[in-house]
C-alpha cells in the first residue's frame, strides 16, 4: 500500500492537486530577472515600476527579487550594471557634520571616477543618458528618490531640494569635462589639485 501511496504522488492528478504558483528559482532566474527589470524600468520609469510587476514579467516568486537583489534601488543599479551605491554617497554627504559636506562629495565622486572600471560603467550610463531621452527620464527619477530626497532631508535649509540639484549639476558637469569631453587642463588635473577648487562651491550649495 504504501509503494502504491508513493507512486500516486507523482501522478497528474496528485500534481493538480499542488498549488500552482510562480516558477521557481533555477539557474537562469538572476538573468531572467535583470531583463525584465530593464524592459519594466524602460516601460514605466524608475518611481512607477514596482517589484511586483518586474517579478510578474520575468514570472517568479516576488521573493526572489529580493533573495537576489535586495531592494528595488539594487535591483536597478544591477539591471544598469551601474557601480554608485546611492546609499554610501547620501552616507558620506550627510555624516561627519556640514563643515566638510563639500569636500567629501567631492573626494567620493572623485575615487569612484578615477577607477577605471567603475568609470567605464558611469560614463555608459551618462552618454545613454545624454543622448535618449528614456535612460535621462529613469536616471532623473532613480537619482531624485534615492539621492536628492535622502540628501534634502537632512539639510536645514531653504530649498533643500534645489540645492542637492545644483550641486549635482556641478559634478555631471566635471565627469562630462574631464571624463567625456576630456577637457584640458581639467582632464589631466591631479585629484588633490581638483578637490580645493570644487569643494567651496559645493559647501555653499549644501551648506549655506
Amino acid at each position: 500500500m504504501s509503494a502504491q501511496g508513493d507512486g500516486d504522488a507523482d501522478t497528474p492528478v496528485a500534481a493538480g492537486r499542488r498549488k500552482a504558483g510562480r516558477r521557481p528559482g533555477g539557474p537562469d532566474t538572476r538573468q531572467n530577472i535583470l531583463d525584465a527589470a530593464r524592459a519594466e524600468f524602460g516601460a514605466r520609469g524608475y518611481e512607477n515600476t514596482s517589484m511586483r510587476a518586474i517579478a510578474r514579467s520575468a514570472d517568479v516568486n516576488a521573493a526572489l527579487l529580493h533573495h537576489y537583489f535586495g531592494t528595488k534601488d539594487q535591483l536597478f543599479l544591477a539591471a544598469l550594471d551601474f557601480p554608485l551605491q546611492p546609499r554610501d554617497l547620501v552616507a558620506q554627504v550627510v555624516g561627519g557634520g556640514r563643515d566638510l559636506v563639500g569636500e567629501r562629495l567631492v573626494r567620493f565622486a572623485l575615487a569612484l571616477l578615477e577607477n577605471p572600471a567603475a568609470r567605464e560603467r558611469v560614463l555608459a550610463v551618462v552618454r545613454a543618458a545624454a543622448t535618449n531621452e528614456q535612460m535621462a527620464r529613469l536616471m532623473r527619477g532613480f537619482m531624485e528618490r534615492e539621492v536628492v530626497v535622502p540628501i534634502a532631508a537632512a539639510l536645514a535649509l531653504p530649498r533643500p531640494d534645489l540645492r542637492v540639484e545644483l550641486a549635482m549639476t556641478q559634478m555631471v558637469g566635471l565627469i562630462m569635462g574631464r571624463y567625456v569631453i576630456g577637457v584640458e587642463p581639467l582632464a589631466s588635473a591631479p585629484v588633490d589639485e581638483l578637490v580645493p577648487l570644487l569643494a567651496p562651491t559645493l559647501q555653499r550649495y549644501l551648506a549655506g
